[in-house]
């Protein structure tokens, strides 16, 4: 409930029906209390959906990606392809001072402290 002091009010009617009112005196108040607030935003859905005895399904591939702005990649088919712990595995080849090489690198970032070893071709 707002206060005497109650400068600036904010409420939030969230679609599960939940209100959530915000109340600060000051803007650095006002700023402090929206930080709290995104900073929560996670925990104040779950125990929303807690109480009322709601379970959320898991995300989809396509959810987290849509919330990334990202399009998932589905892998070509390759013959003798391989896969990783990461995902598939990118066939590359070069020429190198002791000539042609090619082989199969792991999807994980350069210098990931987990990349797998390359499967070379030989």
């Amino acid at each position: 409930m707002a206060t005497e002091g109650t400068k600036f009010q904010i409420n939030y009617k969230l679609n599960d029906g939940t209100l959530i009112n915000l109340y600060a005196g000051s803007v650095q108040e006002l700023e402090a209390g929206l930080a709290d607030l995104a900073m929560n935003a996670a925990n104040i859905r779950t125990t929303g959906a807690e109480l009322t005895g709601y379970v959320a399904p898991a995300p989809t591939v396509a959810s987290v990606a849509q919330s990334f702005n990202a399009t998932p990649v589905a892998a070509p088919a390759q013959a003798g392809g391989h896969t990783c712990k990461h995902g598939v595995m990118s066939l590359r080849s070069g020429v190198g001072q002791k000539g042609p090489w090619s082989g199969y690198m792991c999807a994980a970032p350069k210098g990931a402290p987990d990349k797998c070893d390359t499967i070379w071709v030989r």
